[in-house]
C-alpha cells in the first residue's frame, strides 16, 4: 500500500506540473519553449510538489492527533493551531497595510511567517491553559476555547480593517498557489523530522490506543511523550498551514482512509497516513486548477466538500451496517 501510494503521488506531481491555465501540456512540448519550462519547473513542479508535501504533513499530524487523543474524529487543529494562524496572518496583513497582492519577498516571508509563529503560539497557549500534557481531555477542551478565541480575535482584525478581508480569505480558502522551491524544500525538510520521531514513538501510540493505565503499567513515560508528539504535531501542523492556509479534511480522512483499508500498527500508520494525505491534497490541487479552467477553485474548498461528503457516507454506511445488525 506504501509503494501504491508513493506510485500515485509521483504520477500526480509529474501530471500536476503539466497542468496549467490552459490545460494539459506535455512535458516534451514544455522543453521545446523556454517561456513554457520556465513556467513549468519554477510554478507547476514546486507548486504540485509543494501540495503533496502539505498534504503529507497534515496527514501525519492527524494520524498522530487521533492516536495521542485516541479519538477518530481528532484532527491537526485541535489544538488551535488553525486560529492561531489565521490570527497572525491577519495581524501581519494589517501591519502591511492589507495589500493582498503584495509579491516582495519579504512580504511573502512575513506572512508565511507570521502564520507559522502564530500557529505554534496557539499551542503553546494550548498548554499553559491545560496545565502541561498530562489531562487529555483538558488539553482538547483547552484546544477547542483557544480556538474559537482566536478566531473571534482574528474576525474583529478584519472587521476593524476591511482592506485585509481579501488577503485574509485567500488564506482561510487554502491554496497552493504561491508555493516555490524553497516552501517545498521547508515542508521536506520538516516531514522528514517529524517522520523519524513518530515513527520513534509509534510503539508509545500503540500503548496509548490501549489506555493510560496500561501504558503506566508497561513503564511509559507518559508526560514526557506527549511533550513530544505535541511538539511534533504543532511543527508539522504549522509549517503546512503557513504554506497552503487552511486546509480542511485531510489530516481528518487521510487515517480514516487507511484505516477502511487496513488495519496496522501506528509505525505504519504515520507513514501511510502521510503519503494520503500527500495523495489527497496533490488531487484536490489537480481538480481545483482543471474544473473549471482557466478558473481556478481555491483547494480548501473542494477538500471541505469532499472530505465532508466521504465522512458523511462513511457515518451513512456505520449506521447502515449497524440497523442490519
Amino acid at each position: 500500500m506504501a509503494l501504491s501510494l508513493l506510485v500515485l503521488c509521483l504520477l500526480g506531481i509529474a501530471l500536476g506540473s503539466a497542468v496549467g491555465s490552459t490545460g494539459f501540456e506535455s512535458w516534451l512540448t514544455a522543453m521545446q519553449d523556454e517561456t513554457a519550462w520556465q513556467i513549468v519547473w519554477d510554478i507547476r513542479l514546486p507548486r504540485s510538489l509543494g501540495a503533496c508535501a502539505a498534504g503529507a504533513l497534515l496527514g501525519l499530524a492527524g494520524a498522530l492527533a487521533q492516536g495521542l487523543f485516541r479519538n477518530p474524529l481528532a484532527d491537526p487543529y485541535l489544538l488551535g493551531s488553525a486560529s492561531g494562524a489565521s490570527l497572525g496572518v491577519a495581524v501581519a496583513l494589517a501591519l502591511f497595510g492589507g495589500n493582498p497582492f503584495a509579491t516582495e519577498f519579504l512580504t511573502r516571508l512575513g506572512l508565511t511567517g507570521a502564520a507559522f509563529v502564530g500557529a505554534v503560539l496557539a499551542v503553546l497557549l494550548t498548554l499553559f491553559l491545560a496545565r502541561g500534557v498530562q489531562h487529555t481531555l483538558r488539553l482538547l477542551l483547552a484546544g477547542v476555547i483557544v480556538g474559537v478565541v482566536l478566531g473571534a480575535l482574528a474576525s474583529l482584525i478584519a472587521l476593524m480593517r476591511p482592506d485585509v478581508l481579501q488577503g485574509m480569505q485567500g488564506f482561510l480558502l487554502g491554496s497552493t498557489s504561491f508555493i516555490g522551491w524553497n516552501a517545498c524544500v521547508l515542508m521536506l525538510l520538516v516531514l522528514l523530522l517529524c517522520l523519524a520521531v513518530a515513527f520513534a514513538l509509534s510503539r508509545a501510540l500503540d500503548a496509548l490506543s490501549l489506555g493510560e493505565s496500561t501504558a503506566l503499567s508497561l513503564g511509559l513515560p507518559l508526560a514526557p511523550v506527549r511533550v513530544v508528539l505535541v511538539c511534533v504535531l504543532a511543527l508539522a501542523t504549522g509549517t503546512a498551514v503557513a504554506q497552503t492556509g487552511l486546509v480542511a479534511f485531510v489530516g481528518l480522512a487521510a487515517p480514516h482512509l487507511v484505516r477502511s483499508l487496513l488495519k496496522a500498527q501506528h509505525n505504519w500508520m504515520v507513514l501511510l497516513s502521510a503519503l494520503m494525505g500527500g495523495f489527497l491534497l496533490l488531487a484536490a490541487d489537480l481538480l481545483a486548477r482543471m474544473w473549471l479552467s482557466p478558473q481556478e477553485v481555491p483547494v480548501g474548498v473542494l477538500t471541505a466538500v469532499l472530505g465532508g461528503g466521504y465522512l458523511l457516507w462513511l457515518m451513512y454506511r456505520s449506521q447502515t451496517m449497524r440497523g442490519s445488525r
